[in-house]
C-alpha cells in the first residue's frame, strides 16, 4: 500500500459509514460525494466486511481513493483498555493494521470507542499511553470516545480524566454529541474544553422522547431531536478545534431509505444550524 500523506480537514463535514450501514461501501461513498459532504469516516467493519466477502483491504482503499473523498477518521477495534494479555496483543496488532490503512488513505486520525466493561484506572491510563505511542509513531492521533451506555468510561468527565492523566499527545478526546446528551453533559461543559484536548468530533441528535430499546441506533439529523445544536456547534468551534465534524447517525429508519436522500437531508440539516461563518 502506498501512503498518501495526511490531509488537513479544517472543520470539514464528514459522513460516517455507519449512517448508511446497509448500503454497500461503493454506493455509500457515491451517495456521500453526490450529497456534497466534504469527507467520509470509515469503520474497521468496512475493511472486515470486504475481506469476508472475498475482497481485500486494498480493495477498500482503492474504492475510497476512487471516490475522491478525503478520509476524516478510521475506526479501530475497541476493547483494549481493560482486556487481558492475549486480547491485548491481538488488539495491538489490529491497531498497527489500522495505522497502515489510515496512512495509505492520507488520514491523520484514528478513533476508538471505550470498553463496555470496567477495570483499574491505572491500567486504562497505561494502555492509553501505549496505544497513543503507536499512533504517534505512525504520524497519527488517536481519538478516545466515551460511550454513555457503558459501565465505566461513560462520561466526558471520566474520559477527560483518563486522557489527561495519560498525558500523551498521541491521544486526545473524541466528542460525540449523542453521548454528550445521553450522559447529561451540557453546552457549558463543552465550552470548558480546550480545542487542543479534542482529536475528533462526531454529531447526531437525540430523540426528544428519551432512551428507547434501540438506544444507540435511534440517532437523528441536527434539529430533529433535543440537542440545542446552534449552541452546541458554536461551543465546539469556539474551543478552537479545527478538525472535521462527522455525522454519525445509525438508525434503521434511515437505512430503509435511499442513501443519497439520507445524506442530503443530513447535510442540509447540519448547514442550517452551523455558525454562519462555517456554512
Amino acid at each position: 500500500m502506498g501512503e498518501a500523506g495526511p490531509r488537513t480537514l479544517a472543520n470539514a463535514l464528514s459522513l460516517h459509514t455507519w449512517t448508511l450501514d446497509t448500503t454497500p461501501l461503493a454506493l455509500a461513498l457515491a451517495a456521500t460525494r453526490a450529497a456534497g459532504w466534504d469527507a467520509v469516516e470509515l469503520r474497521r467493519l468496512d475493511f472486515t466486511r470486504a475481506v469476508k466477502a472475498g475482497g481485500t483491504v486494498e480493495d477498500v482503499i482503492a474504492a475510497v481513493q476512487a471516490s475522491g473523498l478525503p478520509v476524516a477518521c478510521v475506526g479501530i477495534q475497541m476493547g483494549w483498555l481493560f482486556c487481558g494479555t492475549d486480547d491485548y496483543k491481538r488488539l495491538l496488532a489490529a491497531l498497527i493494521d489500522a495505522c497502515g490503512w489510515a496512512r495509505a488513505l492520507g488520514c491523520s486520525r484514528l478513533m476508538s470507542a471505550s470498553d463496555r466493561g470496567s477495570g483499574a484506572r491505572d491500567l486504562a491510563i497505561g494502555r492509553i499511553r501505549e496505544f497513543a505511542a503507536v499512533a504517534a509513531d505512525a504520524g497519527l492521533v488517536l481519538a478516545l470516545e466515551f460511550n454513555s451506555s457503558v459501565q465505566m468510561v461513560n462520561s466526558l468527565r471520566v474520559a477527560r480524566d483518563l486522557v489527561s492523566a495519560a498525558g500523551h499527545p498521541g491521544c486526545r478526546l473524541l466528542l460525540d454529541t449523542y453521548h454528550l446528551q445521553r450522559s447529561g453533559a451540557t453546552v457549558a461543559d463543552v465550552a470548558d474544553i480546550r480545542g487542543d484536548e479534542i482529536a475528533h468530533v462526531q454529531f447526531s441528535d437525540v430523540p426528544a422522547s428519551g432512551p428507547a430499546a434501540d438506544h444507540g441506533t435511534d440517532r437523528l439529523p441536527p434539529g430533529m431531536g433535543c440537542i440545542p445544536f446552534r449552541e452546541m456547534f458554536a461551543a465546539i468551534l469556539e474551543t478552537g478545534y479545527s478538525g472535521p465534524l462527522c455525522y454519525e447517525a445509525p438508525n434503521p429508519r434511515a437505512w430503509a431509505r435511499a442513501p443519497e436522500e439520507v445524506a442530503r437531508e443530513a447535510l442540509a440539516a447540519t448547514l442550517a444550524l452551523l455558525p454562519q461563518q462555517r456554512r
